[in-house]
């Protein structure tokens, strides 16, 4: 699903943030706080990126529940053979399940839901051992703006999540767009987090440092061929995440 802008949510996006107050963090990185509709927000170049690797069979044992994940549970031993199949998580991050009741998975491995479950379930039921099979992983929201063909919100695959890939999901990078200052912004409580990418370089010279792995509600953002910068670029990025959540709830 590609939710594409329109001249209300482009006028949302130029919209003011209100304040800006550089400062200096412990680590030496540039911040920023800025406010936006009462709220106050740091703006942080850094944060714990990932460089994005091909996907390997460790992929689960790493791996974090989220929202939309389908599973299968199945209880080994147990005398009637009890499956419960196509287990969704819910988009609160809850799953329904006899005997365990709502139980939170997002946010957890297999082995940690497998612990979990098995204790609850354990209270009602008696079985040597459960089995969790990840059967569909769940599509990530990924917003996508700037200077890209088709601007929006684009679902994105677990096993292609990163910033390259959600790029060309957008149909690329516009003839005005800068491909050497792609943008990918994070938030995480208060703090928005932003990493510089050097896609240009990522695609001519194989520099595998410029393309990072994404996470549900990221913003990549392609800002145009005359430079970058903060006040006009970064803190725009205020009314777009308040605009992504809306339209994401």
């Amino acid at each position: 699903m590609i939710l594409k802008r329109s001249a209300g949510f482009a006028a949302l996006i130029i919209a003011g943030c209100i304040g800006l107050s550089p400062q200096a963090g412990a680590s030496g990185q540039l911040q920023n706080t800025v406010t936006y509709e009462g709220a106050a927000y740091r703006v942080v170049e850094g944060g714990d990126f990932k460089v994005a690797t091909l996907q390997s069979d460790r992929l689960l044992e790493t791996y974090r529940l989220s929202k939309y994940d389908i599973l299968d549970i199945q209880l080994i031993g147990f005398p009637e053979g009890a499956g419960m199949n196509d287990i969704m998580i819910g988009p609160d991050g809850y799953v329904q399940l006899p005997y365990a009741g709502s139980v939170k998975l997002a946010g957890l491995t297999l082995e940690e839901a497998k612990e979990v479950l098995s204790e609850r379930m354990g209270e009602y039921l008696r079985f040597p051992d459960m089995s969790i099979i990840m059967k569909t992983y769940g599509a990530r929201k990924v917003y996508v703006m700037g200077e890209v063909k088709t601007p929006g919100i684009h679902n994105m695959n677990i096993d292609n999540l990163n910033a390259y890939a959600a790029i060309s999901s957008a149909g690329g990078i516009t003839r005005r767009g800068r491909s050497t200052q792609v943008q990918v912004l994070r938030v995480v409580d208060d703090t928005m987090y932003y990493k510089r990418l050097n896609i240009k370089s990522y695609i001519k010279k194989h520099d595998l440092t410029q393309n990072v792995i994404l996470q549900d509600g990221d913003i990549v953002y392609v800002p145009r061929s005359n430079g970058l910068k903060i006040d006009e670029d970064i803190l725009p990025y205020i009314s777009i995440f308040t605009t992504y959540k809306v339209l994401t709830k």
